[in-house]
């Protein structure tokens, strides 16, 4: 079937770090003839394009992209923002009669894009400031784990690490006296747009094989470089875009206190422990399809089975 037979919609891929979305997003953009919108909440950024696995100049140019290398690593973006602006774009391409891709890891920015966070969820600077100060003083990981008791659930889909998540999760306990699970589900879901959710699911060991092998290419693709770039730039290792997966760890090598195959380690394995994380994500909003694979798939095989799941799902 030809699909510009079918009606614009919007497809979603979506998968954990390494699985291959932005490959097959890039097949499937131009078979749809579609845009894609990035739903990844570091490849906003600028100057980060090894860490982040940002497309090339060359994948930019076949497809036109979204979201890519638009903020410094300084600016603050929420998730709340991204779903705003992303479901503005959704808006004027299907009613121009074009196709849009939503292709990410990002688990938060693919529940804003389909309206399950209200852009309208109330935020309270006295709580928010009173959780920011225990924060300092007890830490982090201890309020994490007071999470992990109100709230097991959502606890298991965010990183202890990150104080962002953390502090939003026990403002919103604070707030309405909710889990923060349960104050997501309450919320609608409003996606008025057809759509359809492709998943992406390798086998955990060959995903395991595939993000140890990329953390290596980032290494020798120049990582060490771009992170010394960003802090001669004046960029604090403190920001929110930097104190992640890969940035972190480069940081803490470069300031001495992890050797270079200390740190290639740590990134391996806290990038497999992100990718874990996603999936509890995503097999929680399970996507309309899963793409399984247990050994290293050909892209085209790939490409035929998400045609063929478009052709038989779209309206």
């Amino acid at each position: 079937m030809n699909s510009d037979k079918l009606k614009p919609f919007c497809l979603f891929i979506v998968g954990p770090t390494a699985s291959g979305k932005t490959a097959l997003s890039l097949e499937l953009a131009e078979y749809l003839n579609a845009e894609i919108i990035s739903a990844d909440s570091r490849q906003i950024y600028r100057y980060m394009d090894i860490g982040t696995a940002t497309p090339t100049e060359e994948e930019l140019t076949r497809v036109k992209h979204y979201f890519i290398n638009d903020l410094d690593p300084d600016e603050k973006f929420s998730a709340g923002e991204f779903g705003v602006e992303a479901r503005k774009i959704i808006k004027e391409k299907i009613e121009a009669g074009k196709n849009i891709i939503v292709s990410g890891g990002s688990g938060l920015y693919i529940q804003a894009i389909r309206g399950m966070i209200s852009d309208t969820l109330s935020s309270d600077e006295s709580v928010r400031n009173a959780i920011l100060i225990k924060g300092d003083k007890k830490g982090w990981l201890a309020l994490f784990e007071e999470l992990e008791k109100i709230d097991p659930e959502y606890a298991k889909s965010i990183d202890a690490q990150n104080p962002k998540r953390v502090c939003r999760a026990l403002e919103i306990w604070e707030m309405t006296g909710k889990k923060p699970s349960t104050v997501f589900k309450e919320q609608d879901n409003k996606f008025p747009w057809k759509h359809v959710v492709i998943g992406l699911d390798p086998d955990r060991k060959l995903l395991y094989e595939r993000i140890d092998r990329r953390v290596l290419e980032m290494i020798d693709g120049g990582l060490i470089d771009e992170v010394k770039a960003l802090i001669d730039k004046g960029y604090s290792a403190d920001l929110n875009a930097l104190n992640t997966v890969g940035y972190k760890e480069i940081i803490a090598y470069l300031d001495g206190e992890l050797d270079k195959e200390t740190a290639i380690s740590e990134i391996q394995k806290n990038t497999r422990r992100f990718a874990k994380r996603q999936m509890t994500w995503f097999r929680k909003y399970s996507p309309d399809h899963w793409i399984t694979f247990n050994q290293e798939p050909n892209l085209s095989d790939i490409v035929e089975e998400a045609k063929k799941i478009i052709v038989a799902c779209r309206p």
